[in-house]
């Protein structure tokens, strides 16, 4: 079983096919490293051999990047010197891909060398990219499914096998920063006009064939092996170069508030590789790449981001003896806008929708909402008008509930009372098949109470979709009490379905996701009343890494929501109901009519056009500035366990059951600072002694709601951490 095989035809081309066994997409494996180095070795050495193609044995796509757990075995290798091992690791990777440029060439003199060439099939991520970088002239089919790029950066590293030095030695630093800073991946015609490939044709391997068999020596000598080569755009201390480096330093730090490890030390990279030669600049970007390695956040970030919520989106979580139970027609109740959302991304998979409200032309305002979507799509040329006709088709909007009786999931997005709920599911049961899922949309009522209005609480599930439903990756599944597993199995399938993340969670006030979210913004509100700035503590967020902080959130998310969540939550839990100041600030803003952006008025004050412009001053009148503001990190610290907190009540009460739901569920929800992996995984980095020593601190300075769970104090007296003693492979061993 190998990875990479080579032919060697009579017209002396050597074709290296890289197939991993049992995959889908090629991952590149250490032992996919040594057999292609040897590969490599072979045809170079082959005088008969006069060029080389390299390409792969997948249908539509190249290679998918990594196998992570490669540069795990790298550091765990080092024994007591991890760093060295990752260091030393990346350099045998950038000497394979270096051997693959300088292709036998004499070093002085740049002759002898043989041409090399990639065939991409279709997508090229990560070191699919990379490699073909390093040949000498990348030809792709023309797949418009296929993607290329680096996207690296979007899970806590950067391109380290050599994909940072030659991608902006080809482009210049301009040129490349949205493939390394932002991970763009583009399709094979759009990669061209970009520089990231040579050609696209309808036969790769062919077209790359005849190229290597006609090429000249001046042709296989890269740009920055060439005597008097010069960086595009200019260098470090080039007057146009300057500037360049000077805006994307900026330019980073503006986007990322200085809280992602990875973005600043791909510049540095960037930066230092720029002053040096190609070979020594390699040397610094397997340093900078080491460093980020090291960092626990990029640990966690691929963690979460790419192990956890790949397994999670590959059914980690799904009852196993349950057929399958993708859906085929979908009844979606309610045709507002989360309603229409799900009508949307349920007709873009593919799937039947019958979209029902009170009479026709609500439910076809609900449709022309998906009308809408698709006709930005047109203008923007990402999608064809018969695609739009086809999915449209797949929309049936009515108010009849009798076209329900052939469907097989129905997912309820009605008005927010448990009464209005209570009726329409058993309107709707009389009409559905027996064998009929029904889930509830509802984001805060409790699905063991909304399933006692059903006959088959077996078959009733929340399914929790964040909005705006076309844009946001998650989707939260509840488990009623009494919610049996083809239930689940249907909610997860449906997820997959239409290509977004599902968690699933047990029944519980809130879920799981409103529950840590609710305290963030109660904590940002508790600080205005006591004289914090607001644009300190949106500071503070944002420089954890938040999209946004909890002050502009509570203006985006609308002020009357918060209002009329309180409100319900005091009537249920009565006499039990913490009772804070945040609540009078929350209802006084109501009274004053400031109800976020959506009013153009909150803790905003907006122009016309719904623009922010600034703070609104009115709110000091009634909560005045304190003289001596806090300390940004109290400030900070006050945000984070008023989250993590509950992220770890709910694992101690079982409302959590797969930590990995916890932490890919805080990222994808409401932007829990990526860069540390999710709550528990901020735990593990910071430890749980400190963790509870500053609960207990801030427990006696701010109140009980700091207070340290049973669970963390344990952990922290046993020495443990969330992934060593709660992860999937620590649970079965």
């Amino acid at each position: 079983m190998t990875d990479f095989t080579m032919t060697k035809d009579a017209e002396g081309v050597a074709t290296i096919t890289w197939d991993v066994p049992g995959k889908s997409m090629n991952v590149m494996s250490l032992n996919g490293l040594q057999e292609l180095s040897d590969c490599i070795d072979d045809a170079l050495a082959d005088d008969a051999v006069k060029g080389i193609v390299i390409t792969s044995g997948k249908e539509g796509s190249f290679a998918g990047g990594m196998d992570l757990n490669l540069l795990a075995k790298m550091k765990d290798d080092a024994g007591d010197d991890p760093a060295r091992g990752l260091f030393e690791g990346t350099m045998q990777m950038h000497a394979l891909l270096r051997k693959i440029e300088r292709a036998g060439m004499d070093p002085k003199t740049n002759k002898g060398g043989k041409p090399i060439a990639s065939a991409l099939p279709g997508t090229a991520a990560g070191i699919g990219l990379e490699l073909p970088l390093a040949t000498h002239r990348i030809f792709v089919a023309d797949n418009p499914k296929a993607r290329i790029g680096l996207p690296e950066i979007m899970v806590g590293i950067f391109p380290g096998a050599g994909g940072t030095t030659r991608l902006v030695r080809k482009l210049g630093a301009m040129g490349a920063s949205p493939f390394l800073l932002e991970g763009k991946m583009l399709a094979p015609q759009k990669a061209k006009a970009a520089g990231l490939v040579d050609e696209v044709v309808d036969d790769p391997v062919a077209a790359a064939r005849d190229w290597v068999l006609n090429a000249k020596e001046s042709d296989i000598v890269k740009p920055w092996d060439a005597k008097g080569y010069k960086m595009p755009g200019g260098a470090p201390y080039h007057p146009a170069g300057f500037m360049t480096f000077v805006g994307a330093n900026a330019m980073v730090h503006g986007k990322t508030q200085g809280a992602f490890p990875a973005p600043k030390a791909l510049l540095s990279a960037v930066y230092e590789g720029a002053l040096v030669d190609f070979d020594t600049a390699l040397r610094i970007e397997a340093r900078w790449f080491t460093s980020v390695l090291m960092n626990p956040s990029s640990g966690a970030m691929i963690r979460s981001l790419f192990l956890n919520k790949e397994a999670l989106e590959k059914g980690a979580v799904r009852p196993q003896d349950v057929p399958d139970q993708r859906v085929k027609k979908l009844g979606v109740l309610g045709a507002g806008m989360m309603g229409a959302g799900i009508a949307l991304v349920s007709a873009q998979a593919g799937i039947d929708v019958i979209l029902i409200d009170r009479d026709q032309a609500a439910a076809d305002k609900g449709k022309a909402y998906t009308e809408a979507y698709l006709d930005k799509g047109i203008a923007r040329k990402k999608v064809t008008p018969e695609k739009k006709e086809a999915m449209l088709n797949l929309i049936t909007a009515t108010p009849d509930l009798d076209r329900l009786s052939d469907c097989d999931l129905i997912i309820e997005a009605v008005f927010e009372d448990p009464k209005v709920k209570a009726e329409m599911t058993q309107k709707v049961e009389a009409i559905i098949p027996e064998d009929c899922i029904f889930a509830s949309n509802t984001s805060t009522l409790p699905i063991t109470g909304l399933a006692k209005a059903s006959k088959r609480p077996d078959q009733f599930i929340g399914i929790h979709f964040f909005s705006p439903v076309e844009k946001m990756l998650l989707v939260e599944i509840i488990k009623g009490k009494e919610t049996g597993p083809r239930a689940v199995a249907k909610a997860l399938d449906y997820v997959r379905q239409i290509r977004k993340t599902p968690i699933v969670v047990n029944d519980a006030r809130f879920f799981y996701c409103n529950r840590c979210i609710i305290p963030y913004g109660n904590e940002a509100t508790r600080m205005i009343t006591e004289g914090v700035a607001p644009v300190l503590i949106d500071h503070a967020a944002q420089q954890l890494g938040f999209p946004v902080g909890p002050v502009q959130l509570g203006d985006e998310t609308s002020i009357d929501l918060a209002a009329k969540i309180t409100r319900a939550t005091k009537e249920a839990m009565g006499n039990e109901y913490p009772a804070s100041e945040a609540d009078d600030l929350v209802f006084w803003m109501e009274e004053q009519g400031r109800l976020g952006r959506k009013a153009k008025a909150g803790y905003f004050d907006y122009d016309e056009k719904g623009k922010r412009i600034g703070y609104w001053q009115g709110i000091h009148d009634r909560y005045p500035l304190a003289e001596e503001q806090p300390d940004l990190i109290e400030v900070q610290e006050r945000l984070m366990f008023s989250q993590v907190l509950e992220a770890v009540r709910a694992l101690e009460e079982g409302v959590i059951e797969d930590i990995r739901e916890a932490d890919v569920g805080a990222i994808l929800a409401w932007g829990f600072a990526p860069w540390s992996g999710g709550p528990l995984s901020w735990l593990d980095i910071i430890g749980a002694p400190y963790a509870v020593e500053r609960c207990d601190q801030l427990t006696e300075k701010y109140g009980e709601r700091f207070k340290c769970p049973d669970l963390l104090r344990e952990m922290a007296e046993k020495g443990q951490t969330f992934y060593g003693r709660f992860a999937p492979e620590a649970a079965a061993a």
